[in-house]
């Protein structure tokens, strides 16, 4: 059973693979300066449900960190949520390069229209993907 049908999750997730901007909300301390700074980078969704999403990263952040996630979607536009990240993991692969590291973040609000734009997207590609494979 893949992972997106998985009966024991609350939201269906659909695999994607689409460029997202994740931004700390939270200053850290710089480890050279001990300045407050932000993160933010542009990284690769690899799958989204309504109640969050797995992001691939070389540099994924800790759990707990509150996060700004902004989905562009392929018709134009972008989503906006702020979320938490739930889990986070750093996998060595051959040579000693970072494979498979993300992580897992669940939302926790945007703005309402930003919301429905988001279930819009899950529901024209998650049914395009479902009908796809049949």
């Amino acid at each position: 059973m893949s992972d997106s049908q998985n009966p024991q999750r609350r939201f269906r997730r659909v695999p994607v693979e689409m460029s997202v901007r994740l931004s700390t909300i939270d200053p850290e301390p710089d480890p050279r300066t001990g300045r407050p700074f932000f993160r933010a980078s542009r990284e690769l969704l690899a799958n989204v449900s309504e109640g969050g999403a797995y992001i691939r990263t070389l540099d994924p952040l800790s759990p707990g960190r509150r996060v700004l996630v902004e989905i562009e979607l392929p018709q134009g536009g972008a989503i906006e949520a702020v979320g938490r990240v739930a889990w986070s993991r750093s996998i060595l692969g051959s040579g000693g390069k970072l494979e498979g590291s993300g992580v897992g973040v669940e939302f926790l609000g945007g703005a309402p229209g930003k919301k429905r734009s988001l279930q819009d997207f899950l529901d024209r590609y998650g049914g395009a993907q479902a009908a796809a494979s049949e």
